[in-house]
């Protein structure tokens, strides 16, 4: 898959940042990261610097503010990581001829419609992370005509912070997890989402055209209790452990911020376009829960 791809990765630290480059190294595939404090993705000429010293062919931002709740409360330290740093990463990619590959999410929606949002669907975020997202996709259009900006949902994996590993460690020390159950949406692997970059950025190097927005997340529908299940019962012939997963509605479970009702994106015209689809979410769960269970066996 390499054909000359290298990959400059900014938020190289994050679960999605590294997993990418596990993938690129595995697949033999260029790619070189920076991590939170060692380059600010609002610094354009740091940017800039970096990309003189790695001579990518083009730009990854997995770096963002993903902090829904604080959000609300810091709403620059939002504005800084998901519009002004996007911005600042757009322009000096387009000052060095290179495309920029943007990670977004299916907060850009406020969730409100039945079935899966499609790329053309007006956006209408319901809270501060959502609104900065959409206005960081905007300045990225703006910024640099060779965009591809990739939106996903429910994101999880081996590294970082995420749903899986919450409910892995919650499922080890109570009998009884209380999950959302009338917020639904594609729970997405970041192993899926790292392919689904190394697919596209192979595709733009060959000279493949397809700059725009692109949905891309797991294949499947569930609602969190539905994920969390999930999680406990492929767990449980490991750990020993099975709490009861019991199903509650968003009201019973107040947050600072609104989360969307409705997450589901379709990933079709990712898949028609680039030739990835991710895969089954049941699938790439059972894959996560094993790595990180087998792990801590050892």
């Amino acid at each position: 898959m390499s054909g000359g791809v290298k990959l400059l990765v900014l938020g190289a630290g994050g679960q999605l940042g590294q997993t990418v480059l596990e993938l690129a190294a595995l697949k033999g595939v260029a790619a070189v990261g920076a991590k939170r404090g060692e380059i600010d993705i609002t610094d354009e000429a740091a940017i800039s610097a970096a990309i003189r010293h790695v001579q990518p062919t083009a730009i990854l931002n997995a770096a963002a503010y993903t902090a829904v709740d604080k959000a609300e409360a810091n709403e620059a330290a939002a504005v800084a990581g998901n519009v002004d740093g996007p911005a600042a990463i757009a322009r000096a990619a387009r000052a060095s001829g290179l495309p920029v590959i943007h990670i977004s999410t299916d907060y850009v929606f406020d969730g409100s419609r039945a079935g899966a949002r499609v790329e053309s669907d007006p956006v209408a975020p319901i809270g501060v992370y959502g609104r900065t997202k959409a206005e960081g996709e905007d300045r990225v259009r703006t910024e640099n005509p060779a965009h591809l900006i990739l939106r996903t949902a429910w994101v999880y994996g081996p590294y970082g912070n995420n749903f899986l590993k919450t409910m892995l460690r919650l499922a080890g020390e109570r009998d009884e997890l209380r999950v959302v159950a009338d917020q639904t949406g594609n729970p997405t692997a970041t192993v899926d989402i790292a392919e689904a970059i190394l697919a596209a950025a192979a595709h733009l190097e060959r000279g493949g055209t397809g700059y725009g927005t692109y949905h891309f997340a797991g294949d499947g529908i569930t609602s969190w209790h539905g994920f969390a299940s999930e999680i406990v019962s492929l767990a449980a012939p490991i750990t020993g452990r099975k709490p009861i997963v019991t199903a509650i509605t968003t009201a019973d479970y107040p947050t600072p911020a609104r989360r969307p009702a409705n997450s589901a994106l379709d990933s079709t015209l990712f898949a028609t376009t680039f030739g990835y689809r991710a895969a089954p979410w049941r699938q790439r769960t059972a894959e996560t829960v094993n790595r990180l269970l087998s792990h801590d066996k050892a």
